[in-house]
C-alpha cells in the first residue's frame, strides 16, 4: 500500500517505519508465522465490510425504548463475523430483538444491521464508566483461541 488517496494526514498514521498498522494484535510463532487474535480499534469485520459499532449504537439508543447500548462482534459461520446489539431497556417498557433489528433496518445499510439482540440490566463499566466490551464479547469467543476471524 502506497497511502490513502488523497488523505495523507490517515497515510502518516498507517504507515511507519515501512510497516502498515493495521490495528489488528497478533503474535509471531516461533516459524515466523504471524497469528491474529484480536483488534485495537472497535471494528467488526463481517464477510469484507467493516463495520463500526458507534454508528450503530447512534442509531439504536434513538429508539424510544432504549436507555443505553454498547454493539459487539460475535463470531459467524459465514461472515466471520455477526453484529450482536446489548442493549438495556428504559425501566418499565417491553422490547424485543425485533423492535430493535427493524429500528436499524429503517436507518442503516443492511448489512450493518445487528443479526441479533441481546437484553441486559446494566453493561459492565471499567472504574471510569467506559463500556467494557471485552467483557461482552467473551461468552461469544468462549473456547476460541482468537477474537477475529
Amino acid at each position: 500500500m502506497k497511502g490513502y488517496w488523497k488523505l495523507p494526514e490517515a497515510t502518516a498514521e498507517v504507515l511507519r517505519d515501512g510497516w502498515v498498522h493495521t490495528g489488528d494484535l497478533g503474535y509471531f510463532d516461533e516459524g515466523g508465522f504471524l497469528f491474529l487474535v484480536d483488534r485495537k480499534r472497535d471494528v467488526i469485520i463481517s464477510g469484507a465490510f467493516n463495520i463500526y459499532p458507534k454508528e450503530i449504537e447512534d442509531v439504536i439508543v434513538t429508539h424510544p425504548k432504549v436507555k443505553e447500548v454498547a454493539v459487539i462482534g460475535v463470531p459467524d459461520e459465514k461472515w466471520g463475523e455477526a453484529v450482536k446489539a446489548v442493549v438495556v431497556p428504559k425501566e418499565g417498557v417491553e422490547i424485543d430483538e425485533e423492535e430493535i433489528i427493524e429500528h436499524c433496518r429503517q436507518h442503516l445499510a443492511s448489512f450493518k444491521k445487528p443479526k441479533s439482540v441481546d437484553f441486559v440490566n446494566e453493561l459492565p463499566r471499567n472504574p471510569y464508566g467506559k463500556v467494557q466490551k471485552t467483557l461482552l464479547r467473551e461468552p461469544y469467543w468462549k473456547g476460541l483461541d482468537r477474537r477475529i476471524h
